[in-house]
Protein backbone atom coordinates (compact mmCIF):
# COMPACT_ATOMS: atom_id res chain seq x y z
CA UNK A 1 0.00 0.00 0.00
CA UNK A 2 2.39 2.24 1.13
CA UNK A 3 4.58 1.62 -1.77
CA UNK A 4 1.87 2.05 -4.22
CA UNK A 5 1.54 5.82 -3.12
CA UNK A 6 4.99 6.74 -3.25
CA UNK A 7 5.21 5.60 -6.33
CA UNK A 8 1.52 7.24 -7.64
CA UNK A 9 2.91 10.42 -5.96
CA UNK A 10 6.51 10.10 -7.64
CA UNK A 11 4.87 9.70 -11.04
CA UNK A 12 2.25 12.55 -10.32
CA UNK A 13 5.51 15.05 -9.57
CA UNK A 14 7.25 13.27 -12.78
CA UNK A 15 4.33 14.45 -14.93
CA UNK A 16 3.94 17.98 -13.25
CA UNK A 17 7.73 18.46 -13.80
CA UNK A 18 7.47 17.46 -17.28
CA UNK A 19 4.36 19.63 -17.83
CA UNK A 20 6.33 22.67 -16.44
CA UNK A 21 8.95 21.79 -18.42
CA UNK A 22 6.87 22.15 -21.11
CA UNK A 23 5.03 25.20 -20.46
CA UNK A 24 8.32 27.13 -19.87
CA UNK A 25 9.22 25.90 -23.15
CA UNK A 26 6.13 26.90 -25.07
CA UNK A 27 6.42 30.36 -23.25
CA UNK A 28 10.39 30.93 -23.65
CA UNK A 29 9.65 29.84 -27.31
CA UNK A 30 6.81 32.38 -28.11
CA UNK A 31 9.06 34.68 -26.14
CA UNK A 32 11.76 34.69 -28.37
CA UNK A 33 9.21 34.25 -32.09
CA UNK A 34 7.67 37.86 -30.51
CA UNK A 35 11.09 39.54 -29.94
CA UNK A 36 12.60 38.09 -33.11
CA UNK A 37 9.61 39.13 -35.14
CA UNK A 38 9.51 42.72 -32.90
CA UNK A 39 13.16 43.88 -34.16
CA UNK A 40 12.33 42.21 -37.65
CA UNK A 41 9.39 44.84 -38.33
CA UNK A 42 11.65 47.67 -36.72
CA UNK A 43 14.31 47.12 -38.82
CA UNK A 44 12.83 46.64 -42.05
CA UNK A 45 10.52 49.77 -41.42
CA UNK A 46 13.64 51.33 -40.85
CA UNK A 47 15.33 50.48 -43.69
CA UNK A 48 12.52 51.55 -45.61
CA UNK A 49 11.97 55.29 -44.22
CA UNK A 50 15.77 55.76 -44.65
CA UNK A 51 15.42 54.40 -48.33
CA UNK A 52 12.32 56.81 -48.67
CA UNK A 53 11.12 60.55 -48.66
CA UNK A 54 7.82 59.63 -48.54
CA UNK A 55 7.09 56.70 -46.61
CA UNK A 56 6.24 57.25 -42.91
CA UNK A 57 8.12 54.80 -40.17
CA UNK A 58 5.50 55.32 -37.36
CA UNK A 59 2.77 54.01 -40.22
CA UNK A 60 4.88 51.34 -41.52
CA UNK A 61 5.64 50.25 -37.47
CA UNK A 62 2.10 50.81 -36.62
CA UNK A 63 0.71 48.69 -39.39
CA UNK A 64 3.16 46.04 -39.10
CA UNK A 65 2.77 45.66 -35.20
CA UNK A 66 -0.76 45.04 -35.81
CA UNK A 67 -0.47 42.15 -37.91
CA UNK A 68 0.44 38.06 -35.01
CA UNK A 69 3.66 38.30 -34.39
CA UNK A 70 3.39 34.54 -35.47
CA UNK A 71 2.86 35.70 -39.09
CA UNK A 72 5.89 37.92 -39.22
CA UNK A 73 8.94 35.15 -38.67
CA UNK A 74 11.02 36.37 -42.10
CA UNK A 75 11.26 39.36 -44.16
CA UNK A 76 9.44 37.28 -46.81
CA UNK A 77 6.38 36.87 -44.75
CA UNK A 78 6.36 40.49 -44.09
CA UNK A 79 5.84 41.61 -47.72
CA UNK A 80 3.31 39.22 -47.99
CA UNK A 81 1.73 40.23 -44.97
CA UNK A 82 1.69 43.54 -46.66
CA UNK A 83 0.49 43.38 -49.70
CA UNK A 84 -2.59 41.24 -48.00
CA UNK A 85 -3.01 44.95 -45.91
CA UNK A 86 -3.12 46.64 -49.04
CA UNK A 87 -5.23 44.62 -50.62
CA UNK A 88 -7.81 44.49 -47.45
CA UNK A 89 -7.18 48.02 -47.85
CA UNK A 90 -8.28 48.06 -51.47
CA UNK A 91 -11.01 45.77 -51.01
CA UNK A 92 -12.71 47.67 -48.34
CA UNK A 93 -12.49 51.34 -50.65
CA UNK A 94 -14.14 49.36 -53.52
CA UNK A 95 -16.91 48.84 -50.78
CA UNK A 96 -17.01 52.55 -49.73
CA UNK A 97 -17.52 53.88 -52.78
CA UNK A 98 -20.22 51.90 -53.32
CA UNK A 99 -21.80 52.84 -51.03
CA UNK A 100 -21.24 56.68 -51.67
CA UNK A 101 -22.52 56.59 -55.07
CA UNK A 102 -25.44 54.95 -53.81
CA UNK A 103 -26.37 57.85 -51.58
CA UNK A 104 -26.59 60.27 -54.61
CA UNK A 105 -25.42 63.05 -51.62
CA UNK A 106 -22.96 63.99 -54.16
CA UNK A 107 -22.29 66.73 -56.64
CA UNK A 108 -21.86 65.20 -60.40
CA UNK A 109 -18.37 66.13 -60.65
CA UNK A 110 -17.49 64.70 -57.41
CA UNK A 111 -19.56 61.54 -58.29
CA UNK A 112 -17.16 61.43 -61.42
CA UNK A 113 -14.06 60.99 -59.21
CA UNK A 114 -15.63 58.28 -57.06
CA UNK A 115 -16.39 56.73 -60.43
CA UNK A 116 -13.15 57.07 -61.59
CA UNK A 117 -11.63 55.75 -58.28
CA UNK A 118 -13.98 52.77 -58.20
CA UNK A 119 -12.01 51.72 -61.53
CA UNK A 120 -8.57 52.67 -59.85
CA UNK A 121 -9.36 50.36 -56.44
CA UNK A 122 -11.02 47.64 -58.28
CA UNK A 123 -8.12 47.15 -60.79
CA UNK A 124 -5.60 47.51 -57.48
CA UNK A 125 -7.75 45.12 -56.09
CA UNK A 126 -6.67 41.88 -58.73
CA UNK A 127 -3.05 43.84 -58.95
CA UNK A 128 -2.85 43.25 -55.62
CA UNK A 129 -3.91 39.31 -56.03
CA UNK A 130 -1.38 38.90 -58.81
CA UNK A 131 1.04 40.75 -57.01
CA UNK A 132 1.14 38.20 -53.95
CA UNK A 133 1.00 35.43 -56.59
CA UNK A 134 4.00 36.59 -58.72
CA UNK A 135 6.13 37.07 -55.00
CA UNK A 136 5.61 33.61 -54.38
CA UNK A 137 6.70 32.29 -57.84
CA UNK A 138 10.05 34.45 -56.68
CA UNK A 139 8.93 36.91 -60.16
CA UNK A 140 9.69 39.32 -57.78
CA UNK A 141 10.18 42.26 -60.75
CA UNK A 142 6.59 41.23 -62.02
CA UNK A 143 5.68 41.91 -58.34
CA UNK A 144 7.35 44.76 -57.98
CA UNK A 145 5.44 46.34 -61.49
CA UNK A 146 2.41 45.34 -59.94
CA UNK A 147 3.05 47.37 -56.69
CA UNK A 148 4.21 49.96 -58.56
CA UNK A 149 0.64 50.25 -60.24
CA UNK A 150 -1.38 50.31 -56.73
CA UNK A 151 0.90 53.28 -55.88
CA UNK A 152 0.11 55.41 -59.10
CA UNK A 153 -3.53 54.26 -58.40
CA UNK A 154 -3.89 55.76 -55.61
CA UNK A 155 -2.26 58.74 -56.07
CA UNK A 156 -4.55 59.42 -59.53
CA UNK A 157 -7.44 58.84 -57.43
CA UNK A 158 -6.52 61.46 -55.16
CA UNK A 159 -5.26 63.67 -57.95
CA UNK A 160 -8.31 63.63 -59.44
CA UNK A 161 -10.55 65.70 -56.84
CA UNK A 162 -7.76 68.42 -56.80
CA UNK A 163 -8.65 69.23 -60.77
CA UNK A 164 -11.42 71.52 -59.55
CA UNK A 165 -10.75 73.96 -57.46
CA UNK A 166 -11.55 73.85 -53.77
CA UNK A 167 -13.03 70.18 -53.77
CA UNK A 168 -12.32 67.70 -50.90
CA UNK A 169 -11.40 64.18 -51.54
CA UNK A 170 -13.80 62.12 -49.92
CA UNK A 171 -11.44 59.06 -50.24
CA UNK A 172 -7.79 61.24 -48.91
CA UNK A 173 -7.73 58.71 -45.95
CA UNK A 174 -7.96 55.71 -48.12
CA UNK A 175 -5.84 56.97 -51.17
CA UNK A 176 -2.83 57.62 -48.12
CA UNK A 177 -3.28 54.46 -46.63
CA UNK A 178 -3.25 52.24 -49.80
CA UNK A 179 -0.25 54.72 -50.93
CA UNK A 180 1.92 53.76 -47.83
CA UNK A 181 1.10 49.85 -47.25
CA UNK A 182 1.80 49.42 -51.44
CA UNK A 183 5.26 51.69 -51.12
CA UNK A 184 6.11 49.23 -47.78
CA UNK A 185 5.19 46.44 -49.72
CA UNK A 186 7.48 47.60 -52.87
CA UNK A 187 10.51 48.11 -50.64
CA UNK A 188 10.30 44.61 -48.82
CA UNK A 189 9.77 43.06 -52.47
CA UNK A 190 13.11 45.32 -53.27
CA UNK A 191 14.75 43.79 -50.02
CA UNK A 192 13.65 40.82 -50.54
CA UNK A 193 15.10 40.51 -54.29
CA UNK A 194 18.19 42.03 -53.41
CA UNK A 195 19.24 38.77 -51.49
CA UNK A 196 17.50 36.23 -53.24
CA UNK A 197 19.92 33.42 -55.24
CA UNK A 198 17.15 32.95 -57.23
CA UNK A 199 17.06 35.10 -60.57
CA UNK A 200 13.84 37.09 -60.76
CA UNK A 201 11.31 37.86 -63.99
Amino acid sequence: REREREREKMWHCSVFSISSCFLFFVFLNSSTTNALSVDLINTTCKQCADKSTILSFDFCLTSLQAIPVSHATNIQGLAIITMELALKNATNTVSSIEKMLITGAFDPFTIGCLKDCFELYADAVSMLVNSVRAFLSEHFDAANLLVTMVVEAASACEEGFMEKEGEVSPLTKENYNLFELSDVALCIINLVSSHSPSLSS
